[in-house]
């Protein structure tokens, strides 16, 4: 099984146990990027994660948001680069940019 079709899969496990489960996609790279578009991880309300979107201090960023995102609903395009006065602490020490789109997934009402 392809490791995008692993995330899905497991991410619909979790929603039919009635978990709240985000998604994070990467949508834009620039320059240097440990991970390509499309590149995708799954966490849900237990924190459980599979998957990668960058590396580093960005993922830790990205669990954070989704934790409010599975909470609200709102998605929300997270943008980290160089042009970002943390680039350094999350991790885009050589000059890249990357955007990634978190989303909720399902509902749980």
């Amino acid at each position: 099984m392809k490791q995008f079709d692993e995330i899905l899969y497991k991410a619909s496990l979790w929603r039919k146990e009635n978990k709240s489960v985000a998604l994070a996609t990467v949508v834009t790279t620039w320059g240097s990027s440990p991970r390509p578009v499309g590149s995708q991880m799954a966490i849900n309300e237990d924190l459980d994660i599979l998957g990668s979107v960058s590396g580093g201090c960005i993922e830790g960023s990205v669990i954070s948001e989704a934790q409010e995102i599975m909470k609200t609903g709102a998605p929300k395009l997270l943008k980290f680069g160089v042009s970002n006065s943390d680039a350094w602490e999350v991790g885009l020490t050589c000059g890249g940019k990357i955007e990634v789109f978190v989303e909720k997934i399902g509902d749980n009402d």
